[in-house]
């Protein structure tokens, strides 16, 4: 019935600083960019992989909560061939990276660090 995943869509608080955190740092490519009048919303598209984001923006979104864990997305993690240098990427951008953990099932390395928005993103190590 499924045959892939097409979309994640997020909305974030601030446009230009998120489209920048998610172009520019993170180097999803942008697919299009449209701004909906009627909405007062940005909506970008960007690939990764054969996987698209959507970035949205609205006026004064709710806040989601996320700590202690909700119900809903966890988080969204991004497949790297090696953490170090995308750690230190982000670092040398101002971004806080939690320490490395190993998944006890893969034994793969994995860390998470957070969007401007404040959503858990994670860097997990595929070979």
């Amino acid at each position: 019935m499924l045959n892939a995943i097409h979309h994640v869509a997020l909305i974030c608080t601030d446009y230009d600083r998120s489209r920048r955190f998610y172009v520019e740092l993170l180097g999803l490519d942008l697919i299009r960019e449209v701004y909906r009048e009627e909405r007062q919303s940005w909506k970008a598209d960007l690939r990764i992989g054969s996987v698209q984001l959507e970035l949205f923006s609205f006026p004064a979104p709710a806040i989601r909560p996320s700590h202690p864990e909700a119900t809903g997305l966890r988080h969204l993690a991004f497949a790297v061939t090696n953490l170090d240098p995308a750690i230190m990427r982000l670092e040398a951008a101002g971004v806080a990276v939690e320490p490395i953990r190993i998944d006890p099932y893969t034994d793969q390395r994995f860390t998470f660090f957070r969007d401007p928005d404040g959503l858990p993103l994670e860097l997990y190590e595929a070979p």
